[in-house]
């Protein structure tokens, strides 16, 4: 969408800043009374797309394309041997500017001897939180001081589930955070992140990723809300406001979001990353595309990147029909779009598009990709693309006012410095870190409890034994850092302990030798290492009166596969390596057994579900996993989460997403088509009965909202939370539809015996569908309104929408 300018506009502007358009000439002052002007963008008092257009107005098309660029594996230039920026550096291979830094804190351009952590680049090792702060001073006191109109930077970071960056507060994963079903926790974690961020002076943040995700084979399920596009969309909207709250310009805790990925990304051929998403508009429209319309329509986007893969042919960023004629005209996406990482140059190298960089810049540009990361390389031909004919001026404009105006509505201009020696004490704050605990425990689903072995009455116990490598060794996910600590649940349950009763520790199973996201090699432990720990653990079992096992993945075993030698989806979904022979051999002790997984895919566990007498499903529980872990053991906390996702049995049965279509899942010869878990799924240390929707009017127009309430009571004996879920099916259409579609949730507490009526309001918008038109409509017929506290066992009414 171009950007058109107002010359009326302009010249209230000019004449705010004290320039006139035209008008009789005035007495000139002499030269020695005459202090330079202002120039009207450095004029914080002027309208923001004045000054935008006042200093686009001054560029060269050098500088133009600079501000298109980012830099990231060649941070070398700008800094000297130790890392430090230099601006001398800077100023000699970018004179014209450069429009964003990626990742400052971490160390990329210099050599490190240690491998670092899941979050940056094997072999780097993070700034601290000063380090970092003073970096990026040094960065905007050269982008301001140095170059010639001082543009300030963008500094981008990753925050996938807290801020990528040593000592910052590590959060539950995506995945665990989904569990929660709880947008209002989801905005406070995401504030903290911010508040981290922009602390140490970056404010723009690659997350939330809103892709809709329905083949758990994929490595980066773990980064997303789930299967279903309702939720993942509340969910992606609540962690927006906490990153950067609803209005603009940025307050000074706040950062720009990037909204992830566009799109199809969460259900790729194969499983495999990057892989095509075959699927027609009508699915797009229905599953992929709802959490980014949400996202743009609700709250002030300012960056959306494209995703790897391509749709019907087309990849993602070469598809003007989904950058600009659904992103910009219809959705009315007045932001930046950006480039995934070497995305441009994947067009010539993965996707086989052209042969040369050239080709794909222009492609990218003229589809609406306005700036490319990490680095600069088919962008930086844009000024010869311009200047040979290849490329319009305009284009290269209207790319560069979207980020320009990021820049003024981040205050950058008028605040692009931040007090370094506060950053330190704003990382991993008391309050940041029971958060973080908070948002582990909610996170927590109950996926089996037999004989009410769950919670645990420590006086009841007089040696407990702990099992599992990742019961010591705690795993946190793919896009982590270091934090400050990490507290295992080895560690916690030996707190819990003291002075009541022995935990003993075998590491049981070893699944991998490390397990670091980054590094690209994986090796399993051999079977031969894992039998001798098998055995060690069983005696150690032998001597408890409980046992906890820890089983599931790691950051190595599910991940990003972002290189061809770098991979991480899988053609099963089992538990990799001899974790079920140690589960057999220790429930053959006959012990009371709690079985913990965490891990970042939905695991095939039919065994655990059929063997353990109970069983958690943790995901990735962040930097407090050990307390929140026995603060649920122990009956401190209920567990109150549902799954995001189905859980199947097999790879056989994929796909296995709830809202399918009502001519499939038939049957199968000696099987079910039934998951393991269903979506929406999850127990209680109480009990809660659901009542049947009770509409307001069981009648209602195609433009009538329709009012819906669901009685819901807590039957058991202890405090608890239960979510209740909300779906819609319509009965029959003029194409086929899902056999129901979540529309609304809501997660209350309750005491015993207490009851609540929730209170939903369905739109029209919750009704309607893409007919053979492509229009969205809502067609006059009946609706079944169930609601449950998981996606089968619900209780439904009817509604009819009148003709």
């Amino acid at each position: 969408m171009t950007l058109r300018f107002n010359r009326r506009r302009l010249g209230a502007a000019l004449m705010l800043a004290g320039v006139a358009l035209s008008g009789p000439a005035l007495p000139l002052a002499s030269s020695a009374q005459t202090a330079p002007a202002r120039p009207l963008y450095k004029n914080p008092q002027a309208p923001i797309d004045a000054r935008v257009e006042d200093l686009l107005g001054r560029m060269t098309l050098d500088e133009k394309v600079a501000q298109m660029e980012s830099l990231w594996e060649h941070k070398d230039r700008i800094q000297d041997s130790a890392g430090n920026f230099s601006a001398a550096q800077a100023s000699a291979n970018f004179p014209n500017g450069i429009g964003q830094l990626a990742r400052p804190s971490d160390r990329r351009g210099v050599s490190q001897a240690n491998a670092g952590a899941a979050g940056a680049a094997a072999g780097s090792h993070g700034r601290t939180a000063r380090e970092t702060a003073d970096y990026i001073n040094a960065a905007q006191h050269w982008a301001v001081e140095r170059t010639r109109l001082g543009i300030p930077l963008i500094l981008h970071e990753e925050s996938l589930h807290g801020y990528v960056a040593r000592d910052a507060t590590s959060f539950p994963q995506s995945i665990a955070l989904a569990s929660s079903w709880d947008p209002a926790l989801l905005t406070r974690v995401f504030s903290v992140a911010a508040r981290e961020m922009r602390a140490r002076g970056a404010n723009l943040a690659l997350a939330p990723v809103v892709d809709v995700a329905r083949d758990p084979r994929w490595g980066r399920i773990e980064e997303t809300y789930g299967e279903d596009p309702y939720l993942v969309g509340e969910l992606g909207v609540a962690a927006i406001r906490g990153f950067q709250g609803s209005t603009l310009p940025l307050a000074p805790d706040k950062v720009f979001v990037t909204l992830k990925h566009l799109t199809g990304h969460g259900q790729p051929e194969n499983g495999t990353n990057v892989g095509p998403a075959p699927y027609g508009e009508r699915t797009l429209r229905e599953d992929f595309f709802p959490p980014f319309e949400k996202a743009v329509k609700t709250l002030p986007i300012r960056s959306v990147m494209a995703s790897y893969n391509e749709i019907d042919g087309i990849p993602s960023h070469a598809n003007k029909w989904l950058l600009d004629k659904v992103l910009r005209q219809e959705w009315g996406y007045r932001g930046a779009i950006v480039s995934d990482y070497f995305a441009i140059r994947e067009l010539m190298t993965r996707h086989k598009m052209f042969d040369n960089l050239g080709d794909a810049a222009t492609r990218a540009l003229d589809a609406g990709v306005d700036a490319e990361t990490p680095d600069g390389e088919a962008y930086a031909l844009l000024p010869q693309l311009v200047r040979s004919g290849r490329v319009p001026q305009a284009e290269v404009d209207t790319a560069v006012r979207r980020i320009l105006k990021m820049k003024f509505e981040a205050g950058l201009f008028e605040h692009p410095y931040v007090d370094a020696a506060a950053a330190e004490r704003k990382t991993a704050t008391p309050d940041a870190i029971a958060l973080a605990r908070q948002a582990a425990r909610e996170s927590v689903v109950l996926l089996k409890n037999d004989n009410g072995l769950l919670p645990l009455d420590a006086s009841r116990i007089r040696r407990m034994a702990v099992l599992g490598t990742h019961a010591r060794d705690t795993p946190i996910g793919g896009y982590s850092d270091e934090p400050r600590h990490v507290v295992s649940l080895l560690e916690a349950m030996q707190e819990e302990g003291r002075g009541k009763f022995a935990v003993d520790y075998s590491e049981g199973v070893r699944i991998t030798e490390g397990h670091c996201w980054s590094c690209d090699e994986v090796k399993l432990t051999p079977e031969s290492v894992n039998r001798q720990l098998i055995a060690a653990a069983v005696e150690t079992a032998r001597k408890a009166d409980i046992v906890v096992m820890v089983l599931g993945d790691n950051e190595a075993t599910s991940r990003e596969a972002w290189a061809d030698g770098h991979l991480g989806d899988r053609d099963r979904l089992d538990l990799i390596g001899q974790q079920n022979d140690l589960a057999r051999a220790v429930f053959a002790l006959g012990k009371p057994t709690v079985v913990i997984l965490l891990n970042g895919r939905p695991l095939a566990v039919n065994e655990l579900a059929e063997k353990a007498p109970a069983l958690l499903e943790g995901w990735y529980l962040g930097q407090e996993t050990g307390h929140a872990l026995t603060d649920v053991l122990f009956g401190r906390t209920n567990p109150g989460g549902k799954l995001p996702v189905s859980i199947a049995r097999s790879v056989g049965q994929l796909p296995i997403f709830y809202n399918y279509k009502p001519s499939a899942r038939r049957g199968y010869l000696f099987d079910t088509t039934a998951p393991l878990y269903p979506f929406g799924y999850g127990l209680s240390y109480t009990s809660f009965r659901i009542g049947a929707p009770q509409l307001a009017r069981p009648t209602i127009r195609a433009s009538d909202n329709a009012d819906v309430e669901v009685e819901v009571t807590n039957t058991g004996a202890r405090t608890g939370d239960e979510v209740v879920q909300l779906y819609v099916r319509d009965d029959t259409a003029s194409v086929t539809r899902p056999v129901k579609e979540l529309k609304r949730f809501q997660r209350v507490t309750l005491r015993p015996g207490e009851t609540r009526r929730v209170r939903f309001q369905l739109a029209p918008d919750d009704l309607a569908l893409w007919n053979t038109e492509m229009k969205r409509v809502v067609e006059p017929g009946t609706f079944t309104i169930s609601a449950g506290p998981n996606s089968v066992d619900l209780k439904s009414a009817t509604l009819t929408v009148a003709s």
